[in-house]
C-alpha cells in the first residue's frame, strides 16, 4: 500500500498529528497495540498511525491485534490480513468467548455496553502479553459527540471520551488519536486508499441505542452544520465551575 503523503491527505493527517502532539499521545519508544475490528474506524486508525510513524522524529512500535469474538458465522479475515501485510505488519488474531458470554450465557437484550467492556478488557490483557504500554482505539469525533448524548439521555450524566486514559490496574494507557477527525473524513479515507472493510457479524449491529443517537446528531447537523467542530472546541474549553456541582463541606 502506498504510504506517500499527498496534499489531499493533509485534511486528516494534520488534525490527527496536532491532536497526538497536543495531548502527548505518542512518545518515544512506545509500543502501541492497535485494536483492529475490520471496521472502517480501526483500519483507518492503523493506516494513519503507520503514516505518522514515518513522519515522527522518534521511533515507536505498532502491534495490530484482532479479537476473534467467537460468533457462529465465520468472519473472513483475509482482506484485513492482506491490508496489514501491505503495511508491513503481521496481524495478531486472538480467540475469545465474548459472543458466547453475551448472547448464550448472559442473553443480553442490550449487549453493546457489556460487549465493549469485555472487548476492552481482552484487548488490554493481550496488549500487556505482547509487552505494549499503550492501546490505540479508533474512536472519532462523531463517536465523541454521540457518547456525550448517550450519557446525557440514558445515564443522566455529562461525560465524554478522554484523548488519553491511564489504567492503573492494568498499567497501560489508552489513547484515541482520531477524536479530532469526523466520521465523514474516515469514509473518504477508506474510499481514497481502498482500505478493506469487513462485515460485522454481530446480530445487534445497526440496531442499537448508539444508532438512534447517531440519527439524532445527523438531524441536528442539518440545522447546525458546525455541531461537530463546535463540540470539539467546547470539550477542550469546558469550565467545570459552570456546572451545578454540590458544595463540599
Amino acid at each position: 500500500m502506498d504510504l506517500s503523503v499527498k496534499k489531499s491527505d493533509k485534511h486528516f493527517l494534520t488534525p490527527t498529528r496536532k491532536w497526538v502532539e497536543e495531548y502527548n499521545l505518542i512518545e518515544p519508544n512506545d509500543k502501541i497495540a492497535v485494536g483492529l475490528s475490520g471496521g472502517k474506524d480501526s483500519s483507518t486508525l492503523f493506516y494513519i498511525l503507520t503514516v505518522l510513524k514515518k513522519q515522527f522524529p522518534f521511533d515507536f512500535e505498532l502491534v495490530p491485534i484482532t479479537l476473534d469474538m467467537g460468533f457462529d458465522a465465520e468472519v473472513d479475515l483475509v482482506p484485513l490480513k492482506k491490508f496489514v501485510s501491505e503495511l508491513e505488519y503481521d496481524l495478531i488474531v486472538e480467540p475469545t468467548d465474548i459472543a458466547k458470554i453475551i448472547f448464550d450465557i448472559r442473553q443480553e437484550k442490550n449487549p453493546c455496553s457489556l460487549c465493549a467492556n469485555l472487548r476492552r478488557g481482552a484487548l488490554n490483557n493481550i496488549a500487556k502479553d505482547y509487552g505494549c504500554n499503550k492501546v490505540a482505539l479508533g474512536h472519532h469525533l462523531d463517536d465523541g459527540i454521540e457518547t456525550f448524548f448517550m450519557n446525557l439521555l440514558y445515564n443522566s450524566k455529562m461525560a465524554i471520551f478522554k484523548p488519553k486514559t491511564y489504567l492503573d490496574r492494568k498499567d497501560i494507557t489508552v489513547i484515541r488519536p482520531l477524536l479530532a477527525v469526523e466520521e465523514k473524513s474516515i469514509k473518504n479515507i477508506i474510499n481514497a486508499k481502498n482500505i478493506p472493510v469487513i462485515h460485522n457479524p454481530c446480530p445487534a449491529d445497526k440496531n442499537t441505542k448508539r444508532e438512534e443517537i447517531k440519527e439524532l446528531v445527523n438531524e441536528l447537523s442539518k440545522k447546525y452544520p458546525k455541531i461537530r467542530t463546535q463540540f470539539l472546541k467546547g470539550a477542550k474549553t469546558i469550565d467545570i465551575g459552570e456546572f451545578w456541582l454540590p458544595p463540599r463541606f
